[in-house]
């Protein structure tokens, strides 16, 4: 039910983003497009796909084995239910295939994706707070986005660098929260301890994991820019880096169908210096291309894990 009054809400916005521009400009933005720039960025999911599973690899303890192909099926097939389940509940089922097919026990597995997410929003959080500290033109609005942002990147850094602070977050989060979400607050903060336990045994792998995180979100923006080059616009690399971000971030925001509206809203506004409503629409447009096109590519995969989410969801 909720999954539907998400999809509902993110036509809604669609329906007044496109009746508020020109959607016959939208239409001739992407008609017009420069086919090889275009190529050239959807492409690059590819590379971005085979750089996360590379680093699912790396996450893996020495003891275990989990194989390349099998590394990019998992993350091609949590995309795929990331579309359809609440909650990014495709990256707990990618833990739950883990424990199944034998490379990890339940609680590492759910550890090891909780550490994988974190390290992503934290190096999309980095990339936000670099971008916006040299984004020329900040009023006040911007001052206000720039330190929520550094603000969350702090927090985040805490979190995962401290277990004393992790533990008192917990505490404080589980008295204030609704008593339906203690119980997934208490799981999670089980796996937070363990996450601490097993990531800062090892630092040099602990720094290559959040290093190899800060890459792959550097090529997500990048792909981002390579959109406005294809839908022949411009804005600059470097406010890109703060643009992007922000909008992905209201994508994140727990109303819409995989941020669909609130993130064509956002690339709306905040790009508006640069180019018009119709061109930061279709931007939007090839930004949900970017949670599509690996979803469709896990698709032939998830036969082979549905059997084990109908016996999860048992």
């Amino acid at each position: 039910m909720k999954r539907l009054i998400s999809l509902a809400v993110s036509l809604i916005i669609l329906v007044i983003i496109y009746w508020k521009i020109d959607f016959q400009g939208l239409i001739e933005v992407l008609k017009n497009c420069d086919r090889a720039w275009m190529a050239l960025s959807l492409g690059m999911v590819v590379p971005l796909t085979l750089f996360t599973a590379w680093r699912l690899q790396q996450l893996m303890p020495t003891r275990t084995s989990l194989g390349f192909g099998e590394a990019n099926r998992l993350i091609l097939v949590a995309s795929v239910l990331n579309m359809v389940l609440p909650s990014k509940m495709g990256d707990i089922a990618k833990a739950y295939f883990m424990k199944q097919r034998g490379h990890l026990d339940g609680s590492l597995s759910l550890s090891l994706v909780v550490f994988e997410k974190a390290c992503d929003m934290l190096s999309l959080l980095l990339w936000c707070t670099f971008g916006l500290m040299i984004y020329p033109q900040k009023g006040w609005l911007f001052w206000v986005m720039t330190s929520s942002v550094a603000f969350g990147l702090v927090l985040g850094i805490l979190l995962l660098s401290s277990r004393k602070f992790a533990q008192v977050f917990f505490i404080i989060g589980r008295r204030i929260a609704p008593k339906k979400l203690r119980s997934k607050l208490e799981k999670l903060q089980t796996s937070w301890g363990e996450m601490h336990n097993y990531f800062w045994r090892d630092k040099i792998q602990l720094l290559k994991i959040t290093s190899t995180s800060i890459f792959i979100w550097f090529l997500h923006l990048l792909q981002i820019w390579l959109f406005i080059l294809a839908l022949k616009a411009w804005a600059p690399f470097l406010a890109n880096l703060a643009l992007s971000p922000l909008a992905i971030l209201a994508g994140l925001l727990p109303l819409t169908f995989a941020g669909v509206g609130t993130r064509d809203a956002a690339l709306i506004a905040f790009y508006q210096p640069y180019f018009d409503a119709p061109t930061a629409a279709a931007l939007g447009l090839l930004c949900t291309s970017r949670y599509l096109l690996p979803a469709i590519g896990g698709l032939p995969f998830l036969g082979e894990y549905l059997p084990k989410l109908n016996s999860m969801q048992k």
